[in-house]
């Protein structure tokens, strides 16, 4: 994977919101969404909370042909072509490859590991984003072999910034993406922190929210 070629498909649009930019265009966790943005081809969300399914940013960017991935609870809220998947599930989007990952509390009540919310590895021209969801460290990360990781750093309701960087550790990606800061927790101290630690080990980039 050459990184300077994969950085510019990738678009933050703050929170736990990407926009990935290829042969299709795959979004996660829309919410927030400003101006106008580019249809979605594949939406993924990762659960029910307000601030990754949130309706009226999917309308936002939704087609008539757009698919919706997510779980059972997200899928209730939602309409269009919705397909409701659980953790180990695998599905072929129109030539995009989708491998469903569970995400989960350690050691919090937030996000219950038996309320099957998800995480998800999007296989798009050749490249595995890993889009760990509101999430702490959990085993299921270890080895996944993909080559983008975009992992949660704020604390409180998701892994902090140095359980993040023993993710990352787990995870191996080439690049390492700080997310879940910046709107309603977190800071870009947790990202720069994130990233200070793994110096020499992991590349991190930290995007400007667009």
């Amino acid at each position: 994977m050459n990184v300077q070629e994969v950085i510019p498909k990738i678009h933050w649009l703050g929170h736990d919101s990407f926009r990935i930019e290829g042969s299709k265009v795959v979004y996660f966790d829309p919410y927030e969404i400003a101006g106008a943005a580019a249809p979605a081809d594949i939406i993924c969300i990762s659960h029910e909370h307000f601030d990754h399914c949130s309706p009226p940013d999917v309308d936002k960017i939704r087609k008539a042909d757009t698919v919706i991935v997510t779980d059972g609870a997200s899928a209730k809220k939602l309409s269009g072509d919705v397909r409701v998947v659980r953790p180990g599930d695998r599905l072929n989007v129109n030539g995009v490859e989708i491998q469903v990952l569970p995400a989960y509390n350690t050691h919090k009540k937030f996000h219950p590991k038996e309320a099957g919310m998800l995480a998800f590895v999007v296989t798009l021209d050749g490249v595995r984003y890993y889009h760990a969801g509101d999430t702490d460290f959990i085993p299921e990360m270890e080895g996944l072999g993909v080559d983008v990781a975009f992992l949660p750093v704020s604390g409180k309701y998701v892994m902090d910034a140095d359980e993040a960087v023993q993710a990352a550790r787990a995870i191996r990606p080439k690049v390492a993406v700080p997310m879940h800061y910046g709107a309603i927790v977190g800071s870009r101290e947790d990202a720069e922190r994130f990233r200070k630690a793994l110096e020499g080990e992991v590349e991190v980039v930290i995007l400007e929210k667009e």
